[in-house]
């Protein structure tokens, strides 16, 4: 057989495979990372596969130097400032290495004084805490591990190190479904954030933060990127000495985050996604549909004798939903998972650490979905009785 029959053969198949996957339904997605995606966007990335806006050619087979891939970048960052409202005064870095890179790279490009305030609210929390203190001195001045990170630390009163170089804290705890409704009271310390998993999710005053950065799988694309959002004052050359050259936020902000060959198309789908966000009517409109599908969720766990919610009512987030099955029916658990895995639930079982049941309602999540496990919840309970 020739190269082209060979060639003819294959695209056959793979039209077949596209073909089955077009009659295929999607899932419940409550995956916690890495989730759901704006369908639109998934639809446009395909299109946009084999040619890229009449390039003859995928993203992922352009340079990071090419003109293509500076005006998708570029329009990146210009959507992003707009729909975070970001001062000019603030830099937009797209990275790799996740959120968990984020955990060293803070302190060693911010901890000049070699001191730190960290919140400890959860897993994340802690992780970066405990990796900051291989730097300098970091001091956890509040911690809600004592009940397990149901809650969040109340920060009112809080008494802050004027020396720290900074106070960190991840707003949103991924694994234990709380978040800050308050943040501290800091004077003129730089708040440094961990968005990971309500990056995009509500409005954000970006001018309270010296730095932001966030994972974007959770609910802004695909894996492999991170977004650093660093205030100018603290670009700065005077790092840790030891800090490698491609880890200092001064070697990015001055190659406009081509100091190396960047996640090219991770951050054209995060680009498409705020497209998305935009049309969807921006941040504000986004946060009035998260609500509305927490509230959904959250007012079945409380009325639903099987399950209970595991974080404090004043501090439940509105992006990861835990929950477990009530005191006397725990043994239900395993059954439940099967029932909704039966219903097309997929990514609800709960993290080691909680157990039971985590729902991830990201952005792209459809409130069919959340409307989906409510009823997944109540047949489950009638199945039993209650």
């Amino acid at each position: 057989m020739t190269q082209d029959g060979a060639h003819r053969r294959r695209r056959r198949g793979f039209g077949r495979v596209m073909k089955e996957n077009r009659l295929m339904a999607r899932v419940y997605n409550f995956s916690a990372g890495p989730a759901v995606l704006p369908e639109e966007v998934l639809r446009q990335a395909a299109a946009e596969m084999l040619d890229y806006d009449g390039t003859g050619m995928s993203v992922m087979e352009m340079s990071h130097r090419s003109k293509p891939f500076a005006s998708i970048i570029e329009t990146a960052e210009a959507d992003l400032r707009e729909l975070l409202q970001i001062p000019d005064n603030y830099q937009v870095l797209f990275l790799q290495g996740g959120a968990t890179q984020q955990f060293a790279a803070v302190p060693m490009n911010l901890m000049q004084n070699k001191k730190a305030d960290y919140i400890v609210s959860g897993s994340w929390s802690k992780k970066a805490w405990k990796e900051a203190k291989l730097f300098g001195e970091a001091r956890c001045v509040a911690s809600s591990e004592d009940e397990n990170f149901s809650y969040v630390p109340d920060v009112a009163g809080l008494e802050f190190d004027p020396e720290a170089d900074y106070v960190y804290i991840c707003q949103n705890e991924t694994i234990y479904g709380t978040t800050y409704h308050t943040l501290p009271e800091i004077g003129d310390i730089p708040l440094v954030t961990d968005v990971s998993s309500m990056f995009l999710s509500e409005p954000m005053d970006v001018s309270k933060y010296g730095l932001i950065y966030g994972g974007v799988q959770k609910n802004v694309g695909p894996a492999g990127v991170v977004i650093v959002i660093v205030r100018d004052d603290l670009i700065r050359e005077d790092v840790l000495p030891f800090t490698p050259t491609i880890m200092r936020y001064k070697t990015q902000a001055d190659a406009g985050s081509l100091s190396n060959t960047p996640p090219a198309y991770g951050i054209y789908v995060c680009g498409l996604v705020f497209k998305w966000l935009k049309e969807q009517g921006g941040l504000e409109a986004i946060q009035k549909r998260n609500q509305e599908k927490a509230a959904l969720l959250y007012d079945e766990i409380d009325r639903n004798p099987l399950f209970v919610g595991t974080a404090t009512e004043e501090d439940r987030s509105l992006m990861n939903i835990c929950f477990v099955m009530a005191e006397g029916y725990e043994e239900l658990a395993p059954e439940f998972l099967e029932f909704a895995k039966s219903q097309g639930m997929v990514g609800i079982k709960g993290h080691r650490l909680v157990g039971g049941f985590r729902a991830s309602c990201y952005n792209a999540l459809p409130k069919e979905s959340v409307e989906a496990l409510v009823a997944c919840m109540q047949e489950f309970a009638r199945k039993h009785g209650k």
